[in-house]
């Protein structure tokens, strides 16, 4: 499963539509998406960095998930359990705001097809995502970093 993430897009959309036709629409592109909730995620590369580290885990075998998608949202959410992660992580279901991961489409992700306008504002990190997300922050360091290293222990909370 190494390299089965050949691009990934991190956006901010708002708008109102079904998860399923999120999900029809970036599959019709040939790709995936993941769907976040934006007062969790602290950056673009926060969730770059949970799509390399899950990609990673399937390759070696490490992943605790059966699928890419739910183990990005593992890495994401700085979590170990699943149910946990989705329940973390999910937008609520009336959300008209999210950030979408899109793996494996290149170019013109065709948002206005979907109805929705791009607002990377959304993926924006700050201290208040990161209490929203328990995630520990520190002196002298960043928000953005901080959620660096969050990712990075989840390696350590799966062993």
């Amino acid at each position: 499963m190494a390299g089965a993430v050949t691009g990934v897009q991190v956006i901010g959309i708002r708008g109102h539509v079904s998860f399923d036709a999120i999900v029809r629409h970036f599959a019709a592109l040939g790709g995936e998406v993941v769907l976040l909730d934006p007062a969790k995620v602290c950056g673009k590369d926060h969730v770059r960095s949970a799509v390399l580290h899950a990609d990673r885990a399937f390759a070696e075998g490490s992943n605790r998930s059966k699928t890419l998608l739910t183990e990005i949202i593992l890495y994401t959410a700085g979590e170990r359990q699943i149910g946990r992660a989705l329940k973390e992580m999910r937008p609520a279901p009336d959300a008209d705001a999210m950030v979408a991961v899109v793996l494996n489409v290149k170019g013109d992700l065709q948002l206005e097809k979907l109805g929705v306008t791009r607002d990377d504002s959304l993926c924006d990190a700050t201290k208040e995502k990161a209490k929203n997300l328990s995630m520990p922050l520190y002196p002298d360091v960043s928000v953005a970093d901080a959620a660096l290293e969050f990712v990075a222990g989840v390696d350590l909370l799966k062993q």
